[in-house]
C-alpha cells in the first residue's frame, strides 16, 4: 500500500490548487450564490483537469478534490468526475464512451447522480424512466443525470428531458428536485456498475471532506495565532490547542481512510467497506472538525459572511450527503457480517459486469 502520488497526479493536484487559490476568493464565492463558478469551471476545464481524472484515478480525484475543499470552490467537479467520467469509462459500452467521454472531460457536459437511500424510481423494458428524487447536488448545473433505480441499475438521463426544480441545502450546491415522468434514459453498466459508482462516489466525497476541514483548520490556527487575549496568542491556550490538535487528527483521519478507498479501487482491490469506512470518518469527524473551526473563531465564527462559515455549510451538507454516521455504520457493519464479504465487493471496472 503506498500512498505516494505519482508524478501525474502531484502536478494535477499543484495546478488544482494553484487555480483553485487564485479564483476561488470569498469574494468570488460571495458572488457566486448558489449556482456554479462559471469562470472558475471554465479555467479548470481549460487546464484539462476533469480529463486528468482519467489518468491519474479515484486517489487522484481525491487529491484534486482536497484542493477544492480547502477553499470550497463554487464547482460540481467532484459529481461530474465521479458519476460523468469515471462511471461511463469504467462501465459504459465502447459506443458510450466514444459518444459521453469527450464531452465530459471538456467540461462541455456536468454529469450529476441522483443516488437516494432508498431510490422510488423505475424503469421499464424500453427504458423510460418515472419517479421522483427529493434534492440532487448541483442539478441546476448539470446536463446530464446518472440516476439509481429501486433495483439498482443505472440510467443515464439528460437534464432537458426532465422537470427540475430548484432546492436550496445547507450548503450552496444549486440542487434540484429532479422528477421524471416519462423520461427516457440509456443504461450504463450491469450489475456491478451500482456498487462500483457508489462506492467511487463515497470515497470522492470524503475525499472532498477532508480538504474542507483541513481549510476550516488552517483559519482556525490563523485565527488564533493572530488574535490576542490578555496580551498573549489565543493558540498559546492550552484548550485552543487540545481542540486544535483533535481536529487535525480527525482531518488525518478522513484524509488517510480516503486515500485508501480510492488506492485499492485504482489497484483493482476489492474497497467497498473501505469506502464505508472512510464515509463514517468524514461524517462523523467532519462534523467534528468544521464545529470546532467555527468555535475557535470564537464570536467571528457566528458571522454567515466570514469564510470559516461557508466550511461549516460545506461540512455539514458533506455530512448529510454521505450519510449520517450511524447509517453509514449499520451498512459497514451488514457488510462486514456477510460470508462473502470480500468477494462481493465491488473492484475497479466492476469484476461481475457480466452478470447482469
Amino acid at each position: 500500500m503506498d500512498f505516494t502520488p505519482t508524478e501525474e497526479q502531484a502536478a494535477a493536484r499543484d495546478l488544482a490548487g494553484q487555480i483553485f487559490g487564485d479564483l476561488a476568493t470569498p469574494e468570488r464565492l460571495a458572488a457566486a450564490g448558489t449556482g456554479a463558478d462559471a469562470e472558475l469551471w471554465k479555467e479548470l476545464c481549460a487546464a484539462g483537469l476533469p480529463g486528468a481524472v482519467a489518468d491519474v484515478g479515484l486517489l487522484g480525484l481525491v487529491l484534486l478534490l482536497e484542493e477544492q475543499g480547502r477553499v470550497t470552490a463554487q464547482v460540481p467537479f467532484a459529481a461530474s468526475c465521479v458519476y460523468g467520467l469515471l462511471a461511463v469509462a469504467a462501465h459504459g459500452t465502447d459506443e458510450q464512451r466514444a459518444r459521453l467521454l469527450p464531452a465530459l472531460r471538456e467540461g462541455a457536459a456536468v454529469a450529476t447522480g441522483a443516488f437516494p437511500a432508498r431510490s422510488g424510481v423505475t424503469a421499464d423494458g424500453d427504458g423510460v424512466l418515472g419517479g421522483a428524487v427529493p434534492w440532487v447536488p448541483w442539478l441546476r448545473d448539470a446536463t446530464h443525470v446518472l440516476v439509481a433505480t429501486a433495483d439498482e441499475s443505472l440510467w443515464l438521463v439528460r437534464v432537458a428531458d426532465a422537470r427540475v426544480e430548484p432546492v436550496e441545502l445547507t450548503a450552496p450546491w444549486a440542487a434540484g428536485r429532479l422528477v421524471l415522468d416519462g423520461t427516457p434514459g440509456e443504461r450504463i453498466g450491469g450489475a456491478a456498475a451500482y456498487e462500483d459508482v457508489r462506492a467511487s462516489a463515497r470515497t470522492a466525497f470524503a475525499g472532498l471532506q477532508a480538504g474542507v476541514c483541513a481549510g476550516s483548520l488552517a483559519r482556525a490556527v490563523d485565527h488564533t495565532n493572530e488574535r490576542e487575549q490578555f496580551g498573549r496568542p489565543l493558540a498559546a491556550k492550552q484548550g485552543v490547542q487540545l481542540r486544535a490538535a483533535d481536529a487535525y487528527m480527525d482531518t488525518e483521519a478522513i484524509r488517510v481512510t480516503a486515500y485508501e478507498a480510492a488506492w485499492r479501487r485504482d489497484a483493482g482491490l476489492a474497497y467497498a467497506t473501505h469506502a464505508l469506512t472512510a464515509a463514517w470518518w468524514a461524517s462523523e469527524a467532519g462534523k467534528r472538525v468544521v464545529h470546532a473551526g467555527q468555535h475557535l473563531h470564537g464570536g467571528m465564527g457566528a458571522d454567515l459572511d466570514h469564510p470559516v462559515h461557508r466550511h461549516f455549510l460545506w461540512g455539514r451538507q458533506l455530512d448529510a450527503y454521505l450519510g449520517c454516521g450511524s447509517e453509514v455504520l449499520e451498512e459497514l457493519g451488514e457488510l462486514l457480517a456477510r460470508p462473502d464479504a470480500q468477494e462481493g465487493e465491488p473492484t475497479r471496472g466492476g469484476p461481475k459486469e457480466g452478470t447482469a
